[in-house]
């Protein structure tokens, strides 16, 4: 006479698994998956990998009718995969599953073999039907308490029925705390649903309570000490015969270490990239320079020229007469000052063009305005532009990079000149604001103006008023995120047909009487 239950199993769990590794074990696995039935767990193995395809294990499961390859990378194809075995024993394998993976496929390791091989024995020693579903229910909950990610059961209620010591770990709660209080308490000390305290966020459990499938949120959570976090949260239903969900599985996964690795990666590439950017644009800089510098170098080499020939002329005559040396004196007196400026023009431009390192120091602002001023004086007089200065008569110090420092007023002036094609005045101020221990800088110019509806996107990257071929919308945003970097401010109020006024202020930095630094402002 068969022996009756009093206990009415759950819905079981759908699980479908592919194997890495077709050896001897999953020979085992395939044979325990054949003959076995687990009230718990309704497991399905959809596919079998390995490079030898004379693997005992891969050649059953191909007699099988299951999907085998030589790659894993094709098992994370197959259509609903929950999870995968690792049945090699190579560490490499392993690390190179979990890092390619799914978001929504599990990643169980070899050993979970040898669990198998040891529930086949007990299995064999269990005689009654109720050892036979302790025994399955033992399977269940030594899989979800066999991992060191957060999972538990939870009933359509929100109670939680099942919980491993993983998520007692990450609420610091003990069982009896945990087991039949509603999830939100639990983890976030809610009284509702998460989503009616965080409407920004989905709650996966009743994304899947609706749709009857697994769902995946990225959430932020309370960590230990008062710290804060982010989980991966994946739900996946439990379902009755009929097809209804009777429960949910939720697993959590801390990423909050990836996330801020990830961050970190992407922040120093965004830095790679903008230094990258800041030198491009410096070569086209240098380019705008050259063409006004040619003309300004151009002048007095003439100039040098009719000098030098007058005196190769007088010393061809033979013995230079007192008149002519003092003829000489006075071409020497004029080609010494003209010597001295192309030196200096072409010192400049060699400055100019240099990478240096980036290295913050003390700089007095005001050296750096009037470098930027000397390169490009020649191309306002060209262009018809009347500058106007108003330096601080003291030193102005900042702590930052000349360079880039340069980079950012140049591009300022830059865009003031094209703004005035037909002339116009250009003012260049700096002065210190004694009470907020600031230094000012303001770059004015009497030009076309910028639209009201395009100032808030004047420092966006690509962002150009210009025809096509005329701009590359970078000078702007490069010359803002040089202020940012030197922990400055950059705003812009301007009127269309009146003009615009760049003012950047910077944080003071002074120099102590012992020779040390002292900072203000940062």
């Amino acid at each position: 006479m068969p022996i009756q239950s009093n206990k009415s199993y759950p819905p079981k769990l759908e699980l479908n698994i592919a194997i890495v590794g077709g050896g001897r074990t999953c020979k085992f696995l395939l044979q325990l998956l054949k003959n076995e039935s687990f009230p718990y767990l309704n497991i399905h193995l959809v596919g079998v990998c390995d490079i030898n395809p004379e693997a005992e294990g891969f050649l059953m499961a191909r007699q099988m009718g299951i999907y085998t390859t030589a790659n894993f990378k094709d098992l994370f194809n197959i259509k609903g995969l929950d999870g995968i075995i690792e049945l090699t024993n190579s560490k490499e394998v392993l690390l190179e599953l979990i890092k390619l993976r799914p978001k929504t496929v599990g990643i169980l390791e070899h050993n979970i073999g040898r669990l198998l091989r040891s529930l086949s024995l007990i299995n064999q020693q269990l005689q009654s039907a109720e050892q036979q579903i302790d025994h399955e229910k033992m399977i269940s909950e030594f899989l979800i308490q066999q991992t060191d990610e957060p999972i538990v059961i939870l009933n359509t209620d929100f109670t939680i029925s099942v919980a491993n010591e993983a998520y007692l770990k990450a609420t610091g709660k003990s069982r009896a705390e945990v087991l039949g209080a509603y999830c939100y308490k639990v983890f976030y000390d809610f009284d509702t649903p998460c989503s009616n305290y965080k409407p920004e966020h989905d709650c996966p459990m009743l994304k899947t309570l609706r749709t009857g499938e697994s769902a995946h949120v990225i959430m932020d959570a309370p960590l230990s000490k008062g710290r804060s976090g982010y989980f991966e949260i994946v739900t996946y239903p439990i379902k009755n015969s009929a097809g209804e969900v009777g429960r949910v599985i939720e697993l959590q996964r801390d990423i909050t270490q990836q996330l801020s690795f990830r961050w970190e990666q992407k922040v120093q590439k965004l830095k790679q990239d903008f230094n990258y950017m800041i030198q491009e644009d410096r070569m086209i800089s240098l380019g705008k320079l050259v063409a006004s510098c040619v003309h300004e170098i151009n002048n007095p080499i003439q100039g040098l020229m009719t000098f030098s020939r007058l005196m190769e002329e007088i010393l061809a005559k033979g013995q230079p007469t007192s008149k002519d040396l003092e003829e000489f004196k006075e071409y020497l007196s004029l080609m010494t000052p003209e010597l001295e400026r192309c030196g200096k023009i072409v010192s400049g431009l060699l400055s100019f063009s240099r990478d240096t390192a980036l290295e913050y120091k003390s700089i007095n602002l005001n050296e750096v305005l009037e470098a930027v001023m000397a390169l490009t004086r020649h191309r306002l007089e060209l262009q018809s532009i009347k500058l106007s200065t108003h330096l601080h008569p003291g030193l102005l110090w900042v702590r930052g990079n000349a360079s880039r420092l340069e980079q950012c007023l140049l591009n300022l002036v830059f865009n003031a000149v094209e703004a005035m094609p037909e002339g116009g005045d250009l003012w260049v101020v700096s002065e210190l604001e004694p009470v907020q221990k600031n230094v000012l800088v303001e770059i004015r110019d009497t030009g076309s103006g910028i639209q009201e509806e395009n100032l808030n996107h004047i420092f966006d990257p690509f962002f150009t008023t210009k025809d096509a071929g005329q701009g590359t919308g970078l000078g702007l945003s490069i010359a803002y995120g040089i202020v940012k970097n030197h922990s400055g401010h950059i705003r812009v109020e301007s009127e269309v047909g009146t003009g615009s006024s760049f003012k950047l202020t910077f944080p003071c930095h002074s120099l102590s009487s012992d020779g040390g630094e002292e900072n203000h402002g940062r």
